[in-house]
């Protein structure tokens, strides 16, 4: 047995700001202050040793079970032992001003239920990704602060806690039926820590009102989720992930809170997800408003801008949370990597590749965003035109495609199409606003993409989209075509795409994003997003019994608590890749959807 729990026996917390992965056994392995992307200071979760964490557990032996409040990310995680039980409560407080006013403040509250629970604390902070062993000091009862390079943490709690080496911390007491205990894990700059020790010493830790405001603000929040159906646990738990993958300062939205987890277990295919792809952020703002959340899709809108300085041939495909572009791979060779799955990196080199289909995703949101009866502002409709010009100069370039393979480039179809899309949308956003465009020279260009598309990316033998101009793989990613108009769900072409993509490319139940070599080295796990996908072109096909089959396999990889992340394997059934995965939660909302809508529309409901 590893001494790695498994990827699924995380719950994600967040403010919105900060990050955390709490596991079920309430040691918290993961975390990253004052920013989702920042340096861990309790980094366990790749290097047992090394990575550092806070646990805050019974003695000895016990069961445990755990849950979010409802609509919160407020985890609570009920421990039972011979003697009776306690539940550990974890959260990130959030301001009474809001998510603006961040309070870096990570609280963990156990109260005891029944009987006598005998609990144990460790706290062992390693800043810099476990490089950096703190300084740790006592700054009166129930007062600590850790200080290494640029991080500082401190410490406020009533638990009984001893500092042992100067770097670690310690305590054991029992809770009683009735009783609290609490600490709060706060980030502070080195500089800063004097001043804000100062400020606590000598008053009792006051918990209650933090997790009382911080409750209300996520149930608020979850409120405004609007469907014509009942929403299922695990879209209600999807939208708040995506939400608390959000960073609140930017808008900006990261992939997934962690780094270097395993596409599969002991290979190198170990990625920093912590950037906002524009893609992927994309796709989450679509989910996010069609439940009715239009503010987190203007404020996206206004951070891409931003970060590509208004200029399409400024854009990246990825950013950092406050539009940083420079985002370099670097290896962390100390660390042994979870489950010794080397190595692990931060940064990452597919910010600087040419990645084609991100442009039409823009112009597709924005089509949509004027669909839902919101105006194009024309100054962010210079920044679009700039995009369509881009396209027409860009599309006939080979690009690394939506996967970001790190081989040669190829002519993706997928990329292909969504370049046709940028045009398209383009065109007719100009046609509805009135805006002046050289539309006799974009029509051109949108045709041409077509004709190479259906003359060069498809199959004319098998009646199939392929993943690449001239070959004849596949690639789950052709089941978007629809999605922007290329084609209709109900088109032969696309029936027969999507058969073969279910004979080809399942296993298990389960998709596989292709096939093809990727210029990597050893496999990855199925991929569960490309399922969603597949459920929702069933789905709008008409053919509901095979879609439903498809989604309930899909909802099977989430953990009990509704988070799901990129892959799976379904051998050992667990998680790998990179944990809670935002393109999987948002690509499950979507499925969700379409299984209600067309099953609306089946019955003659709508």
């Amino acid at each position: 047995m590893s001494k790695y729990p498994s990827i699924g026996d995380y719950a994600l917390i967040s403010d919105c700001h900060c990050n955390a992965l709490v596991s079920r056994h309430g040691s918290v392995d993961w975390s990253c202050m004052p920013r989702m992307d920042d340096d861990s200071s309790f980094g366990r979760l790749l290097d047992w040793e090394r990575g550092g964490h806070c646990l805050i557990a019974p003695t000895g032996g016990y069961t445990s079970t755990w849950k979010y409040v409802d609509g919160t990310m407020i985890v609570e995680t009920s421990f039972r032992t011979d003697g009776g039980e306690a539940r550990l409560t974890d959260f990130f407080a959030i301001n009474a001003e809001g998510v603006q006013m961040p309070c870096h403040s990570h609280v963990r509250l156990v109260d005891g239920i029944s009987g006598s629970v005998e609990i144990h604390v460790e706290i062992c902070p390693r800043f810099d990704y476990g490089e950096i062993v703190p300084y740790i000091q006592k700054h009166g009862a129930g007062l600590y602060s850790a200080i290494g390079s640029n991080q500082g943490l401190i410490f406020h709690s009533d638990m009984p806690l001893e500092i042992e080496a100067q770097c670690n911390i310690y305590g054991r007491f029992s809770i009683h039926a009735g009783e609290r205990r609490q600490l709060a894990i706060q980030f502070e700059f080195p500089e800063r820590v004097a001043e804000a020790i100062s400020r606590v010493a000598g008053t009792p830790p006051a918990m209650d009102s933090a997790l009382d405001i911080t409750q209300r603000w996520w149930k608020a929040w979850s409120a405004q989720m609007k469907s014509c159906w009942p929403l299922d646990r695990h879209t209600l738990r999807s939208t708040i992930t995506l939400k608390a993958l959000t960073y609140e300062p930017t808008g900006a939205i990261v992939a997934a809170s962690t780094t270097s987890l395993p596409e599969w277990i002991g290979g190198g295919r170990n990625w920093d997800y912590r950037f906002s792809w524009v893609r992927d952020s994309l796709f989450t703002v679509r989910a996010l408003h069609e439940l009715g959340f239009a503010r987190e899709a203007e404020r996206f809108h206004g951070f891409i801008q931003r970060s590509a300085a208004g200029s399409a041939e400024q854009m990246q495909i990825m950013y950092g949370v406050d539009g940083m572009r420079r985002l370099s791979e670097v290896e962390l060779d100390w660390l042994e990597g979870y489950r010794n799955s080397k190595p692990v990196r931060i940064g990452n080199a597919a910010a600087k590749q040419l990645q084609l289909d991100i442009y039409g995703e823009l112009l597709e949101m924005a089509w949509e965003w004027h669909c839902g009866g919101h105006s194009t502002d024309p100054a962010y409709w210079q920044f679009l035109a700039d995009v369509v010009d881009a396209v027409c100069r860009r599309w006939v370039q080979a690009d690394h495609g939506i996967w970001e393979v790190r081989g040669e480039p190829l002519h993706y179809v997928h990329s292909k199409a969504m370049c046709w899309a940028a045009v398209n949308r383009g065109i007719q956003l100009a046609l509805a606003n009135g805006f002046k465009v050289p539309l006799e020279r974009w029509s051109a260009v949108r045709d041409e993409i077509r004709d190479a598309i259906e003359s060069r990316g498809f199959d004319a033998k098998r009646g199939v989209f392929v993943q690449a101009f001239d070959r004849s793989a596949l690639d789950a990613a052709v089941l978007i075509l629809p999605r922007i108009d290329f084609i209709s769900y109900d088109d032969p072409r696309m029936l027969k795409t999507a058969d073969a993509i279910c004979e080809d490319l399942d296993c298990g139940g389960l998709l596989l994003r292709y096939k093809s070599n990727d210029g990597l080295d050893g496999p990855e796990g199925l991929f569960v997003p490309c399922t969603f996908w597949l459920v929702n072109c069933l789905a709008r096909q008409g053919r509901l019994e095979l879609a439903n089959k498809y989604y309930a396999n899909a909802l099977a990889c989430s953990n009990d608590l509704g988070l799901f992340s990129e892959e799976y394997d379904i051998a050992s059934r667990t998680m790998l890749g990179n944990y809670p995965q935002g393109l999987t939660h948002l690509s499950q909302i979507m499925a969700w959807l379409a299984l209600q809508e067309s099953g609306a529309k089946k019955n003659n409901i709508v």
